[in-house]
């Protein structure tokens, strides 16, 4: 009898619960290390804009350089002279030859004179155009020669100007072409006024030399 009993109560009782697993945990990732600073300084600058081809102009430009202009120009007005002269010359032969050729009909005319004057004319302009072409390259040369001093002085006296006043880029407006530039950039006529106040023209820059 307590047999049955206790076989009744074991069968009665529930069946042990069984220990959970823990589920497997995934290994963490190590943070990746915060970016160092690349923050760079960008470089502060000043821009201004300059027009050189004002430095010509005789009313408003540098001095010096009409200056160089004048004397370039007397040096070479004796050679401007004769080959005005052989041009002038020429024009009279064609008017002669140009006379002679519409003549009316019957009007006697010297051939042989005729061909004389066109054959003048032919060797006339061909002198022109040799002694022209000469004159054009000595004064090319000799204008050089006045002119690289004078622009490398500028050239000086522009980057001294930049420097004392905190420019850092000068655009020269009459070589590259512009969208908009302020006014307030334009230095051209603020340095006109100092080099010609810093330079000014002397006896030296006009004097012709001998010939």
């Amino acid at each position: 009898m307590v047999l049955a009993i206790a076989t009744t109560i074991s069968a009665q009782r529930p069946a042990a619960t069984p220990t959970p697993v823990p589920a497997a945990r995934p290994t963490p990732v190590p943070a990746a290390p915060a970016p160092a600073n690349t923050t760079v300084a960008l470089p502060t600058s000043k821009m201004a804009v300059i027009y050189t081809d004002l430095f010509l102009d005789q009313k408003t430009g540098i001095a010096k350089f009409n200056s160089v202009v004048t004397k370039l120009n007397g040096e070479f007005q004796k050679l401007k002279d004769e080959i005005n002269g052989m041009q002038t010359r020429a024009q009279t032969l064609e008017g002669e030859i140009t006379k002679l050729r519409e003549a009316p009909a019957g009007t006697p005319i010297d051939q042989r004179s005729l061909q004389t004057k066109m054959d003048q004319l032919e060797q006339l302009k061909k002198d022109t155009q040799r002694k022209g072409e000469d004159a054009q390259a000595a004064y090319n040369r000799r204008r050089q020669e006045l002119f690289m001093p004078l622009q490398d002085e500028i050239a000086k006296a522009l980057e001294a100007f930049a420097k004392a006043r905190g420019i850092n880029v000068i655009i020269d407006a009459a070589q590259v072409p512009l969208l908009y530039a302020a006014d307030s950039t334009d230095i051209t006529r603020a340095f006109i006024a100092e080099f010609n106040s810093k330079n000014p023209v002397t006896a030296a820059t006009t004097t012709t030399p001998p010939e």
